[in-house]
């Protein structure tokens, strides 16, 4: 008894929800908007920029505007007189009087000078609906039990469409005037003038490579390819790790607020968040990496202290780690849009991105497609952001079968969209890799003349620009230390120090 009298006072506590309720809609803002511009058809300049006819809840005034607006881009007057004979073959417009509506329409506009407002709010009211659309959807997947998705994809799937839904609602952006470019460019400008080299981005702090980039920039899609063992994921930790420290001294710089501070996203599918760290531990030390995992620190040498000091500088670097595998690309959009809001993300890599998968079912069947999706997302990720992204690319087969090792641009795996899509491509080639695995026996003749060449490639790395939008292409030799896995400068301080 106690039990139904609980649940019985929880149900007459619980708040009534109406059985039916009417879609959001202001059908008579939608008959004031449609008759202000058949009486002026210059009055759809102000609105025909964000208001489509898919906003309007009547399919009748949906229809109306529709013909408006092809009108317009005619260049003919839309009127009820020169729009008689058209509407008059709608049978929508049967239940409305026919044609007769738009003089009744053109009739309610008088002096209207909130034009705009009433738009807005016919859009608005769209939005709602396809808001509680979106909601029906999740309601209705959530409720069926599929194999092949997991209530984590839905979630996904229904961030990447409220995303969309909240890209199209963003109609003040469309043409800026020429003066609002030339002040970013000599902003950027201005930025260049302040480090050495006219570094305008993000600097990676190798010499060379600055100066053939000027830097990581905004809205930038970077590609750094090689083959296995090369040394990708090695390089693209060293820029991160360079650019987290770059983001922390010009924090501690420019004394700035606590929210000002740039960070760094790493996407690693492949390596685990702890394979990572180690990696970047053994940068901070000159400790080996493997030497790091398995323990092999010498106390006595002072490798303890080296470990806790290069612990305590990683721990202040604004540097965060997301290891789970197997992640579509709206997943990775949805996370890094999180980071910039709680971060300020300033920079994303991804590691990489063949390991990533698209957002429908036709990716997987067809790989070439899913890639363009991926590539395609990651450049959106960077424009929306305004964050240069960093992604990590294997290349084909293609190159072992030749004579000269050296990647070129069809060498990039599974789609051309990669080289269309990125603003800079990069290849890394260690030529050390290849001549190492022809090592004769030591008491063989060619040992002399094959330890001459090893020398003389040993320790060298070569990133190869083969695209870059906005500069000039060329090669960078860099320094290649396999043990700690870091790249520096090819001169007599072999390391590039990054900048404080």
């Amino acid at each position: 008894m106690a039990v139904a009298k609980i649940i019985s006072s929880t149900q007459n506590n619980t708040k009534e929800i109406p059985e039916y309720r009417l879609a959001p809609s202001n059908l008579e803002a939608e008959q004031w908007v449609l008759g202000a511009v058949l009486c002026n058809n210059e009055m759809l300049l102000k609105v025909s920029d964000f208001l489509l006819p898919e906003h309007f809840y009547s399919p009748a005034h949906g229809l109306i505007y529709s013909h408006i607006l092809k009108f317009a881009d005619r260049g003919l007057v839309a009127s009820p007189v020169t729009l008689k004979n058209y509407m008059d073959q709608e049978p929508m417009l049967a239940d409305q009087g026919g044609s007769a509506y738009l003089a009744t329409l053109a009739g309610m506009s008088g002096n209207i000078f909130g034009l705009k407002d009433y738009a807005q709010s016919i859009y608005e009211a769209s939005l709602r609906r396809q808001l509680i659309a979106l909601g029906q959807d999740v309601v209705e997947e959530s409720y069926t039990a599929n194999v092949e998705q997991s209530p984590m994809q839905i979630v996904e799937q229904a961030e990447h469409k409220l995303y969309s839904l909240a890209s199209s609602g963003e109609y003040e952006k469309g043409f800026q005037p020429l003066t609002s470019a030339l002040t970013e460019s000599i902003r950027r400008a201005e930025n260049a003038l302040q480090y050495q080299d006219s570094i305008s981005g993000i600097p990676t702090a190798f010499r060379d490579l600055d100066k053939l980039l000027g830097g990581l920039h905004d809205s930038d899609l970077l590609i750094l390819a090689a083959r296995p063992s090369m040394g990708k994921t090695a390089l693209a930790v060293n820029v991160a790790y360079n650019a987290a420290k770059y983001f922390h001294a010009q924090h501690k710089l420019n004394n700035a607020e606590p929210q000002a501070l740039k960070s760094v996203g790493f996407f690693s599918l492949e390596m685990s968040a702890e394979q990572l760290a180690t990696r970047m531990l053994s940068m901070a030390t000159d400790l080996g990496s493997s030497d790091i995992r398995r323990g092999r620190i010498d106390p006595k040498r002072g490798d303890l202290e080296k470990l806790l000091e290069g612990n305590r500088q990683l721990a202040e670097l604004p540097f965060f780690i997301d290891d789970t595998p197997a992640l579509t690309i709206a997943a990775v959009r949805t996370r890094a849009r999180r980071l910039k809001r709680k971060y300020n993300l300033g920079l994303l890599v991804v590691d990489y991105l063949q390991l990533l998968r698209g957002v429908g079912k036709a990716g997987s069947e067809n790989r070439v497609q899913e890639v363009s999706e991926i590539t395609q997302g990651l450049k959106a990720i960077a424009k929306e952001l305004n964050i240069p992204v960093l992604a990590l690319s294997q290349l084909s087969r293609a190159v072992e079968s030749r004579d000269d090792k050296r990647p070129q641009l069809s060498d990039l795996r599974e789609s051309g969209s990669i080289e269309q899509d990125a603003d800079v491509v990069m290849f890394i080639f260690r030529e050390a890799y290849y001549i190492e695995r022809k090592k004769p026996n030591e008491d063989s003749d060619k040992f002399p003349a094959w330890f001459e060449e090893m020398q003389k490639v040993n320790n060298l790395a070569e990133v190869m620009i083969a695209k870059h939008r906005n500069g000039a292409i060329g090669n960078v030799t860099m320094h290649f230390d396999g043990l700690t896995t870091r790249f520096g400068n090819h001169d007599g301080q072999h390391f590039a120090q990054p900048l404080e």
